[in-house]
């Protein structure tokens, strides 16, 4: 599709030019005048918008004032047959600006001030007319001007976009494929996966990583890859405020996040701060819809493996109330419960069924009365201070469990195991 399909009001603006008998001068890229514009452009641009300031002494500057000239002398050549012609130049200039990091905002705004430098350059120098319409004579110069660089900023607006969809794609693929290689684990003798890792700089020294499984509080939200996203963009955006490097994907419907920061700067320099702990501290501004599952600090890229799997773990056990759990702070006897719930749960002693059923009649207070008396170190007064009753109901209590399961709670290994069992049994 050409330009002229595109644009009929650019075609119209060019067409309206005709009634005046203008003819343009042709005017090479690099002539005099058209050089001018374009270091007055340039300079423009330095003094008011703020990506061009920053790239002051750079390429990017030099590149917008090559692209000028041949705004310039493509706008001759339109003037000079009255033919419109396709924009193959802008396409090249938003391929370049999209592969330096060009914000497309700070060329759109580029564009909206060469604009004025072209129309003046058209009227005062481009073009002679003495006719009696002069004055509507530059009016319709100036508003095929404004069309013209209307045309040439959409069309870098879209071929930019397109640009840097094709680059996020394959942007994507490559962090998909490196979250998958560090957390799936790696075989530090594939020189491929090694190379990649080295490149970008995963294999580095003093580097300690830590490893996050996020998701939404329904499960099911997680099905719709937009949710799915907006957590994954929050998570980088909760961290923004501290040093740390981020790596984040989607994997099994849960959002994974790989953070790794320096050790320590050198040999001579104390640790950095637990990168566990400070992580977790910008988490909770997830807010109270996401659940979060942290790992313990990982020493090294081999060890993230075992990161993420310590990060799901703590991901089961993160609750509304405790959105953020960290591994670390998950006690053996809860992990040793929880792995062995479903398989203790066939080997519960003959006991329990009379003792569950004893402890739902008294509506949960027989094992109120065992978590009590851990809790105060198996001591019955503090248990009864606890539980705010007379410490002969706790002995009567405790008399009661033992006639049902041959238990003394008094005992050390016996509330232990009177303790597993309620947890197994899920009482």
């Amino acid at each position: 599709m050409n330009v002229a399909s595109r644009d009929t009001v650019l075609v119209e603006s060019l067409l309206a030019l005709s009634k005046f008998g203008l003819k343009a001068v042709a005017i090479a890229s690099q002539s005099e005048p058209a050089t001018r514009v374009a270091r007055l452009a340039r300079e423009t641009v330095v003094a008011k918008v703020e990506a061009y300031q920053a790239n002051a002494r750079s390429d990017v500057l030099a590149d917008f004032e090559s692209h000028v000239c041949l705004l310039i002398s493509e706008l001759s050549s339109w003037l000079s047959d009255a033919r419109v012609r396709e924009l193959d130049f802008v396409h090249v200039y938003a391929r370049k600006c999209a592969s330096q990091r060009l914000p497309i905002e700070a060329t759109l705004q580029a564009y909206r001030f060469t604009l004025p430098l072209l129309i003046r350059w058209l009227c005062d120098e481009l073009v002679t007319y003495k006719g009696r319409d002069r004055v509507q004579a530059r009016a319709a110069l100036a508003e095929f001007a404004a069309q013209y660089t209307s045309t040439a900023s959409i069309t870098f607006a879209a071929a930019y976009s397109a640009h840097v969809a094709i680059f996020a794609e394959a942007e994507g693929d490559r962090r998909a494929e490196l979250l998958g290689i560090l957390v799936g684990g790696f075989n530090e003798a594939d020189a491929r996966v090694a190379r990649l890792l080295k490149q970008s700089g995963y294999l580095e020294q003093r580097l300690r990583f830590c490893v996050a499984v996020a998701q939404a509080t329904d499960p099911l939200e997680m099905e719709n890859t937009a949710r799915a996203q907006r957590i994954s963009d929050a998570i980088v955006e909760c961290v923004a405020s501290v040093p740390v490097r981020v790596l984040v994907g989607v994997r099994r419907n849960l959002v994974t996040a790989v953070f790794s920061d320096i050790r320590r700067v050198s040999g001579w320099t104390a640790p950095q701060a637990n990168i566990t702990e400070r992580v977790k501290e910008c988490l909770l501004g997830l807010g109270p819809s996401v659940l979060v599952g942290l790992s313990g600090e990982q020493a090294s890229p081999a060890a993230i493996s075992l990161g993420w799997h310590e990060a799901m773990l703590a991901l089961e056990f993160a609750t509304v109330a405790e959105r953020v759990k960290a591994f670390s702070s998950l006690s053996i006897r809860r992990l040793l419960v929880h792995r062995g719930v479903e398989f203790a749960q066939s080997a519960l002693p003959t006991w329990f069924a009379a003792f569950r059923d004893a402890n739902a009649k008294s509506r949960g207070d027989l094992v109120k009365t065992l978590r009590a008396l851990a809790d105060a170190e198996m001591n019955v007064q503090g248990a009864a201070r606890r539980l705010t009753l007379h410490a002969n109901t706790v002995y009567a209590r405790l008399q009661r469990i033992e006639e049902l399961t041959g238990l003394n709670a008094q005992r050390y290994h016996d509330l232990t195991e009177l303790l597993l069992v309620a947890d197994c049994g899920r009482l």
